[in-house]
């Protein structure tokens, strides 16, 4: 058993950073969050709803309503450009705005002259600006963030970071962040921390 014991609250609005060593739980506990792991007992609330009383279909509708993720590989389609990864979720979702909005959203984070390359053909900086935009264009309750800064160097993290908490203010979004990183933890509004899967603060 990875997780015990865990009783966890984030209302909406907060901005949480859950921290912890390697192997602590922290990313077991943002996918159970998001409904992507089945607990082995107890129960996962999302916007009113009980995750696991729902079927695999209905749990998906409601991720593509409410949850935006955002993860250390970036999780682009490399056979897609820009344009075409941010589209997808609203195309999911029989939006017909869907490349209208997507544009929009790339050129707010400074990728309008980037459209149509492919993730292969942008920075890793770049791509997960995509990423970000991907995450907010459905304009989600609740966003998870997995590690956002990971895999960048560290100006290009910063960058990132700085475009995420202005993305996050503008929409008013819950953010649970997963990071190892302490001074980006200290700017969050609260701390959850985690070892041998329990939550110790």
């Amino acid at each position: 058993m990875i997780l015990r014991e865990i009783d966890l609250a984030v209302m909406p609005g907060e901005v949480v950073a859950i921290v912890g060593a390697s192997g602590s739980g922290k990313s077991t506990l943002l996918a159970l969050l998001a409904g992507l792991d089945t607990p082995t007992a107890g129960s996962v609330e999302l916007a009113g709803e009980d995750l696991f009383a729902l079927d695999e279909d209905a749990r998906a509708e409601l991720r593509g309503r409410s949850v935006g993720f955002v993860f250390q590989s970036f999780q682009l389609l490399p056979s897609l450009t820009a344009l075409e990864n941010v589209m997808l979720p609203l195309e999911l979702a029989g939006r017909e705005d869907a490349e209208d909005a997507a544009r929009e959203i790339l050129a707010h984070v400074g990728l309008a002259e980037r459209l149509h390359h492919y993730p292969k053909h942008l920075s890793g900086g770049e791509q997960q600006r995509v990423a970000l935009a991907r995450a907010f264009v459905v304009r989600p309750q609740l966003l998870l963030a997995d590690e956002p800064t990971g895999s960048l160097d560290a100006e290009s993290g910063e960058a990132v970071i700085e475009l995420l908490f202005r993305l996050n203010r503008e929409a008013g979004t819950t953010l649970v962040m997963v990071t190892h990183d302490e001074h980006l933890a200290q700017r969050c509004t609260r701390i959850v921390r985690l070892a041998a899967g329990r939550i110790v603060t």
